[in-house]
Parts: C-alpha cells; structure tokens; sequence
C-alpha cells in the first residue's frame, strides 16, 4: 500500500511539473506572437460584450445572418468609440507640451533644488526633475503618438477578427452545446466565464463613465487644463484593478503642480481619492465580485503578469485572460480544488471528506451473539 501511494504521488508530482513546464512553453509562445494575439484577445473581449444582442433579435425573428451582422455593428461602435476617445486624447496632449514648456522646465528646477536640499545626491537628484523636463515629456507624447499608430494598424485586425468571432459564436450558439465535458460541466464553466467576463466589463464601463465624468467636471472647476483628456484616462485606467486609479491620477496631479503648486496639486489628488474611495472601493466591489471572483493578490499579478506577456493592453484584459486561464486549467480538474480556492473562485467544491468507516459488527466486534445470530438462516 506504501509503494502504491508513493507512486501516485510521484506520478502526480511529474504531471505537475509537466504542467508547469507546457505553461512556461506557451506563455513564452504568447509573448513572441504578442503582435498578433493581443488584438485577437481584444475582437474576443468586444465579441463577448456584443453577443447577447443576437437572441431578442431572434426570438424577434430576425434571420440568424443578420443577427450576426447586428452583432458585427455593435462591436465596430465599441471599437471605434474607443478609437475615437484615444486619439481625441493623444492629440490633445500633444498639443498641450508647448503651452507649457517654461513652466514645466521651472517646475523641474524647482524640484531639482528641493531634492538637492534634502540632501539627495546630485544624480538621483537631476534624474527626478528630469521627469517633468520639456524633453522628457516631448519623448513621452511621441511614444503616445507611436503608439496610438500601432493601435491604428492593429485596429484593421480587430475589425477582421470581429467578423470571423462574431460569425463563429453563432455557429457554437446552434450547436447548443459548445465546451461538451461530462454531464454538461464545460458548458456551465464556459457561460460561467462568458458571463462573468461581459458583466465585468459592463460594470466597470459604468462606474468608470460615472468617474470619469466627476473627475473632468472637478478638473475643470479646478482650472486644470485638458480635463476631457484627463477623464478619459480615468475611464481606461478604470479597467486596469488595483493600480489604475495611481495611473490615472498622477498625470493631471503634476500638471496641477505645475500650473497652481502644491495646493492645487494635493486639491486633485484629494478629489480623486474620495471618488476613488467612494465608487471604486466601496460600490463597485460589490457588483464586480460575483462576476470576477479573483483574489486581490492574484488580480494585482495579472496586471503585471499580463503587460509583461502581451503589452500594455494586457493590463486591460488582465482579467478576462487570467479568467480564461483559470476556466480551461483549473476549473475542469476534480484535483485543482485548493487552486480555485486560492484564485477567489467561489465555484470550488468542497475537498471530499470519506464517509466515517461504520462500527463492526459480529464475532470482529467481540459480539457473543454473533455466532448464534450468523447460524441462525443457516439452521
């Protein structure tokens, strides 16, 4: 019996190191096709948003083609709303160094000499004020702009794979079944995903309107430039857990530094974090958790996780990939019980427990009738 356990668990411990190692292989083949995949897993993101728009349109008795092509529609007006408030954005930035240049360069200075009076070494020094030197945000928006060309040119994939998704999740939609599995459980555990993905990103395009609009009206009462620039970002950055309000509140904080000081600096970061604190930590949670069900620490490494495998915009499907990931690895194994747990899946089973061994019974439990009681058909 020994021998045996120690076999099967040297038997699971190699399918787990096979596991990982196949994991390693393909993340690494993820990371060298990054160009392709990451548009590919956007079209999939705005195919699953758009999808349910099929079935009124059908039981309204629209013919499947233009069910699909409705579908079609609505993802390319995601798609080029999103196009749109990017390059609105980028432009608008661009435009803004210039008017700012002397005073970005003072604040610069003035930064420089007050890390220098705290006794910062000269180098770290100049290397902190560089970040708002003219130059250095010159070479930032110039990154922007290459990058919002690179999302242009990906843009035409999108729209491609759009069409092939939308006309592929039709064909699944009339097979009825689409994951198979034992007694239906891939297809509980892909609409468990699909649902749980298009209400994740319909929540937070909701909340992250709401925050955008209250950021922008409070940056322009504030007298911040740009501040339509600035609510955009608070609405992308919305869709990026645990780090995007950082990432979407630095920006307007320093150009607030630098048109109004500190005052009007600390005023932004105060109005941020109490919108912040109000709708993204203490309302949205409670409508996002049951469709994301991760844990914090494991949201927080998707966002690093995901940016470093395929880019920036793995940052905003960090959730949906990491989802995807758990749905085809861990939920189908009987044996990932502790994994789903960890991850913050609410699904997981519970461990099995044996049935406790019944008492025995007869001559092995010292019964002295036992015998009698045995013979007894038998006389």
């Amino acid at each position: 019996m020994t021998g045996s356990t120690e076999r099967a668990g040297l038997a699971h411990g190699t399918r787990v190191l096979l596991t990982v190692a196949a994991a390693i292989v393909v993340f690494v083949g993820v990371w060298l096709a990054r160009d392709v995949l990451a548009p590919a897993a956007v079209a999939a993101v705005v195919v699953i948003v758009a999808h349910p728009v099929r079935h009124p349109l059908e039981r309204a008795g629209w013919p499947r083609w233009a069910a699909t092509t409705a579908v079609i529609v609505v993802a390319y007006l995601i798609l080029a709303a999103l196009a749109a408030l990017l390059v609105f954005a980028s432009a608008q930035f661009v435009r803004m160094l210039p008017d700012y240049a002397d005073e970005l360069r003072d604040t610069a200075e003035a930064i420089g000499s007050l890390l220098g009076g705290l006794g910062v070494s000269d180098e770290a020094a100049e290397a902190g004020a560089s970040l708002l030197h003219p130059d250095t945000l010159v070479g930032v928006a110039t990154a922007v702009a290459d990058a919002v060309l690179g999302f242009a040119t990906a843009f035409f994939f999108v729209l491609a794979y759009v069409i092939f998704m939308a006309a592929d999740a039709a064909r699944f939609a009339r097979g009825g079944t689409v994951f198979g599995g034992r007694d239906g459980a891939g297809d509980a555990i892909g609409r468990r995903y699909f649902t749980g993905v298009r209400r994740y990103y319909i929540v937070n395009a909701t909340f992250g309107a709401i925050v955008a609009v209250v950021d922008g009206l409070a940056l322009w009462a504030l007298g911040v430039p740009i501040p339509a620039v600035w609510a955009i970002l608070a609405f992308v950055t919305n869709f990026i857990p645990n780090i995007g309000f950082v990432l979407g509140v630095i920006p307007p904080a320093v150009l607030a530094l630098v048109i109004g000081g500190w005052p009007l600096a600390l005023a932004v970061i105060a109005i941020y974090s109490v919108v912040n604190v109000v709708l993204q930590v203490l309302v949205q949670p409670k409508f996002v958790s049951d469709a994301v069900s991760l844990s914090l620490t494991l949201t927080f490494f998707s966002v690093v996780f995901w940016a470093l495998v395929i880019g920036p915009i793995g940052a905003l499907l960090s959730i949906p990939l990491t989802l995807l990931v758990r749905a085809l690895l861990l939920e189908p194994d009987e044996r990932a019980v502790v994994l789903r747990r960890l991850s913050g899946d609410p699904q997981a089973p519970p461990e099995a427990v044996p049935p406790p061994t019944p008492p025995p019974v007869g001559p092995a439990a010292g019964d002295p009738e036992g015998s009698a009681s045995t013979a007894a058909p038998g006389a």
